[in-house]
């Protein structure tokens, strides 16, 4: 555990955020190689990293998923293993999760499963949304495709060690929308010489807003939060001919997101034409839905209370995560592990993977492989 924190305090002193992982990939390389892997794959769907463990016969194939990417925000928590990037940490824990995989992959090295073959996956991009599609892209990846794929993430406001764990829908889906609205402009005492997008984003802003549907996570939820907004530049003397308006559409499921994109981008489409605008509509950071099978759940919940895990009631989040796409592939169910009740949220700047975690979801993870492969 000693050596498993202090890898983690490492990766947490040298953040990368999305796409840029490369450092982190080969470190996980490095600390692994002790454990022999049959297979090492590197740079799969940009950095990410799978360690390959075969078993002595045949069986089914599962896969353990970490994240390799920090995130764009200062670091602020008050440890010896601060971020030493400028406005870069790991403010999300993938750090503790990926401390969790090379305990696996060491309890692997040591023995490896009777049957089947484990992969340990270290998938890059998971903050944008991006990274388990290059993952399911990358030729190589079918090669070694699971039956079963599992992940887990920490959760602040819940009992340090307890678990959450749905059935069916876990993670909403989410999109981000970009609006971006031109013209023309004019000085600001001629104001009827430009063509501004001002009334145009006056009027996004509730409409955006007014295509929530539904407070309760339950199929047809949906939610649009406005991110961002810009118009012009910040002076006094030019009536504004360009903006833009950032939006997160967010729904439980992925059938629902269709009709919401096709409602947003007709409004968008209706306030440009009325107010003479050209209009250019781009999508950034796509979240499938998280879903857990049956199946797949029901082996984790097991393997939780054979650890003496406890469950705690569980709905869906409303956050995205990037792990729902595997479910396109093999059954697929992940657990959210408490990291205390009053513990800093996750993207705080003061948030700081609690080490204590890193036992409870190895032995997790040690027991689900043993009760699907031996």
């Amino acid at each position: 555990m000693q050596d498993l924190a202090a890898f983690r305090h490492a990766l947490h002193r040298a953040p990368e955020i999305s796409g840029e992982e490369a450092a982190t990939a080969a470190a996980v390389v490095a600390f692994t190689a002790a454990t022999a892997p049959d297979r090492v794959l590197t740079g799969l769907g940009g950095h990410g990293v799978a360690l390959v463990y075969e078993g002595a016969a045949p069986g089914p194939a599962v896969m353990l998923r970490a994240e390799l990417d920090a995130l764009p925000i200062l670091d602020a928590a008050e440890v010896d293993w601060r971020s030493q990037v400028a406005g870069k940490g790991h403010l999300c824990g993938h750090d503790g999760h990926m401390a969790i995989l090379c305990g696996v992959a060491q309890g692997l090295g040591a023995r490896r499963p009777a049957r089947g073959r484990v992969v340990l996956l270290f998938q890059p991009a998971e903050e944008d949304g991006s990274g388990a599609a290059a993952v399911l892209a990358d030729p190589r990846f079918a090669g070694i495709a699971p039956d079963w794929a599992f992940s887990l993430h920490n959760l602040p406001g819940v009992a340090l060690g307890a678990a959450v764990l749905c059935d069916g829908a876990a993670n909403c889906a989410s999109v981000g929308m970009k609006i971006a609205l031109s013209g023309r402009t004019s000085h600001a005492a001629e104001p009827d010489l430009a063509i501004s997008p001002a009334r145009a984003i006056a009027d996004l802003v509730p409409g955006l807003q007014a295509l929530r549907q539904g407070e309760a996570l339950a199929p047809g939820f949906r939610l649009v939060t406005l991110t961002h907004l810009r118009m012009g530049e910040p002076v006094f003397g030019i009536t504004p001919g360009a903006g833009e308006v950032y939006a997160t559409l967010r729904t439980l499921q992925d059938s629902d997101m269709a009709a919401l994109k096709t409602e947003a981008v007709a409004l968008a489409e209706r306030l440009a034409a009325r107010d003479g605008l050209g209009l250019e509509i781009s999508w950034h950071d796509d979240f499938a839905a998280s879903v857990n099978a049956p199946d797949a759940a029901a082996h984790l919940r097991a393997a939780l209370l054979a650890e003496g895990i406890t469950l705690v009631p569980a709905r869906p989040m409303k956050a995205s995560e990037d792990f729902g796409r595997f479910g396109a592939v093999a059954p697929c169910a992940m657990v959210w592990i408490g990291a205390g009740a009053d513990h800093p949220p996750l993207h705080a700047p003061d948030y700081d993977f609690p080490d204590a975690l890193i036992g409870p979801g190895l032995r997790v993870f040690q027991r689900l492989l043993a009760d699907l492969l031996g």
